[in-house]
């Protein structure tokens, strides 16, 4: 248990200037707007009714909580006098077989949002003949996925070991009354929750808040995109939900087979086409407006197409996760490694 922080340098983000644009975001006519200023006003009344000093946030370098920490950082800037210094605290519990991709990432945030940040591991099992302990629940998709590829049978598992991971951090800081969390009414079992909820019983007790709950998926794109946010590299490689090694794996639904044609519809597009089509891989590269832009100046990120223009793929390959078109199928790359069904 201890600081994470990357070695190299990183450009630190101005949390005033973060707070003007995403309240502009929030004051402006697009459609993710009225969302953005829920959430804002969700993490905004937390704060009134705990205090800053009583609240930490959950952060494991996926996009939903990417999303949750730039708000955060948002209304801190809106917040504290320019006189003091911006540090939120912070809680990373990793995962088992962690992706070092996104432990760099997590690190890089450290710095990028000066993040005072709790890194704690869940305790090791009692015996060494007994498992890990998961701190995740790992689902099926309900969609089918195309091309007769097909989820192998398995249950829901996970949590015992981000409950204790709770139980040690609750023992370390018991001045921590409420956790910021990433959830979102399509994780699993994020359907009943609300913008807060306490925890359940038998774990330690917390205010879980959720200021993120009411977004898709399509949002959680819409917002990083729309302010250039920076995001795990993972998700340009075809990464739609991230976990453990072991259960994560590149979504079948983005994948782009040799000798394909794609093109590049926009999203205004998107109820005219099936997750189906072109092998699962056929989807956006524009805003909701239907304009073309480039998601980012780093080159190793996907850059769009001209309108109408159609490519053919030479070698297998996935599209990035903000092109996934069909949110329901967005752990359709998370759970055993999903195996083609044998032609007869």
């Amino acid at each position: 248990m201890d600081q994470l922080r990357s070695s190299e340098a990183v450009k630190t983000f101005d949390p005033y200037r973060v707070a003007e644009e995403v309240h502009s975001l929030a004051a402006s006519d697009k459609p993710i707007a009225p969302l953005v200023s829920e959430a804002l006003q969700v993490i905004n009344e937390a704060l009134d009714t705990h205090g800053q000093e009583h609240v930490s946030l959950s952060f494991n370098g996926g996009k939903d909580c990417t999303v949750l920490l730039h708000l955060y950082y948002a209304v801190l800037g809106k917040r504290t006098p320019r006189d003091q210094v911006i540090n939120p605290r912070t809680l990373y519990i990793p995962t088992p077989s962690q992706f070092p991709d996104l432990e760099h990432f997590i690190a890089n945030s450290v710095n990028t949002y000066n993040l005072n940040l709790y890194h704690c591991v869940p305790p090791p099992p009692e015996h060494a003949s007994d498992p890990i302990l998961p701190v995740e629940s790992v689902t099926r998709p309900t969609t089918p996925l195309p091309n007769g590829v097909s989820y192998p049978v398995g249950k829901s598992k996970g949590g015992e070991g981000m409950r204790r991971a709770l139980q040690l951090y609750k023992e370390h800081f018991p001045q921590i009354e409420a956790i910021f969390v990433g959830t979102r009414k399509g994780d699993p079992h994020g359907a009943k929750l609300s913008h807060r909820n306490p925890t359940d019983p038998g774990w330690p007790r917390f205010e879980r808040v959720q200021p993120i709950i009411n977004w898709t998926y399509a949002d959680v794109w819409t917002f990083l995109r729309d302010l250039k946010v920076p995001y795990c590299c993972l998700y340009d490689q075809g990464y739609t939900s991230l976990g453990s090694t072991f259960n994560t794996f590149r979504n079948p639904a983005l994948l782009i087979r040799p000798g394909c044609a794609t093109n590049s519809p926009s999203m205004s597009q998107e109820s005219e086409i099936s997750s189906s089509t072109a092998n699962g891989s056929l989807s956006h590269e524009t805003q909701a407006n239907g304009s073309d832009v480039s998601i980012s100046d780093d080159p190793s990120r996907s850059e769009p197409h001209a309108p109408g223009a159609v490519d053919y793929d030479a070698e297998e390959r996935y599209r990035p996760a903000y092109e996934l078109l069909d949110g329901s199928l967005e752990r359709a790359g998370r759970g055993p490694l999903p195996t083609k069904k044998s032609e007869t």
